[in-house]
């Protein structure tokens, strides 16, 4: 482990370098990888580290569109595809990749599944951090660890295919064989990641809310919303106000803000465009900092895990979800979204014939 040099602080990074994919399948040699949970991460973390040569099988629910998917993927019934419970049995590494709520609701059965020296692994630590509302607390005896890729499991999975990898933080909570650390770095490096680096299952949580919350989804669609709908209320067209929004942002800056860094991003924009986005930065920091004060407030107390708890459980949620993301898609903002993304779409394909 390296240590690196992050804005004047030094934290542990593991490298590709350091921990090579050959170390890490000898690390596991002796392991069978039960990915329980075939939704949002299992695909992506399961199929990397199929193709890294990992012993992997997948649990999940027969009849179900993501049992169905994972026959489309190359998962054989019987060998390499069983029952939620049957994998769980089976695994000697269980990855806990379902939702937070399908965690609570299987922790009964995968609990009595973890015999003494399994490995019991996550994804985010939503579950072990607020276990005084998750009830999920791991037998004393087996290895606790974690491994967050940052990012989809689209992304991890595209990502991976392409020849790179998403960065992803790891963490031991509980280490029962001695051996729990170097079993963390390996599932990461097996995962795909870029690079691994150092946190804690509350650090983990908290800042994943945290940005969930804020710039990466809540306050990145409300910041949009809000200019498009001041661009609209001054009288441009929705075109223009999608355009200068949401289309410039996506397709042209945010690109290279992550090729290169804001700072290259400003220097290579007309003197226009960087003085008014270096004297108007500041403003919208001073208006933003209290409001994600109060929402890191909000994941620290648990209230945020208790809201999340709530209406995740209740029996109407998906129905409820639906009806909120409808209203979304209809809005004018995300409909003429869809149109210029057609558009963009159509003009692609006449490039590349």
């Amino acid at each position: 482990m390296a240590q690196i040099n992050f804005g004047g602080v030094d934290e542990n990074v593991v490298t590709r370098e350091e921990f090579p994919l050959e170390k890490a399948l000898a690390v596991l040699k002796d392991d069978t990888i039960a990915v329980i949970g075939y939704g949002v991460q299992g695909p992506g973390q399961a199929l990397n580290m199929r193709d890294n040569g990992f012993n992997v099988i997948v649990g999940q629910r027969q009849g179900t569109p993501s049992w169905d998917r994972a026959i489309r993927d190359g998962w054989v019934e019987g060998e390499t595809l069983f029952s939620l419970e049957e994998a769980a049995e089976r695994g000697t590494i269980v990855c806990n990749l379902l939702s937070d709520a399908g965690q609570i609701a299987l922790w009964p059965m995968l609990k009595s599944k973890l015999t003494p020296g399994k490995t019991l692994y996550f994804s985010h630590g939503f579950g072990i951090t607020f276990n005084d509302q998750t009830n999920i607390i791991p037998p004393a005896d087996v290895d606790v660890i974690l491994v967050a890729p940052k990012g989809s499991g689209t992304s991890l999975r595209r990502l991976f295919v392409a020849g790179g990898g998403l960065n992803s933080s790891f963490a031991v909570y509980q280490d029962a064989t001695g051996h729990a650390y170097e079993k963390a770095l390996a599932m990461g490096i097996g995962v795909g990641s870029g690079y691994l680096f150092e946190t804690d299952f509350k650090k983990e949580v908290y800042s994943d809310l945290t940005g969930e919350r804020g710039v990466l989804m809540g306050a990145l669609a409300g910041i949009i919303e809000a200019q498009y709908q001041v661009l609209r209320q001054r009288g441009h067209s929705p075109s223009e106000a999608f355009n200068e929004t949401v289309e410039e942002l996506t397709q042209s800056l945010v690109p290279l803000v992550g090729e290169n860094g804001m700072d290259w991003m400003f220097a290579n924009c007309s003197v226009t465009a960087q003085r008014g986005a270096l004297d108007w930065k500041g403003k919208f920091r001073e208006a933003t900092l209290p409001v994600l004060n109060e929402l890191y407030d909000s994941v620290a107390s648990g209230e945020e895990a208790r809201r999340t708890i709530e209406r995740g459980t209740t029996p109407n949620y998906r129905t409820e979800l639906e009806a909120e993301l409808k209203e979304v898609r209809d809005s004018e903002l995300w409909a003429t979204g869809a149109t210029v993304r057609q558009l963009r779409s159509k003009a692609a394909e006449k490039v590349e014939a």
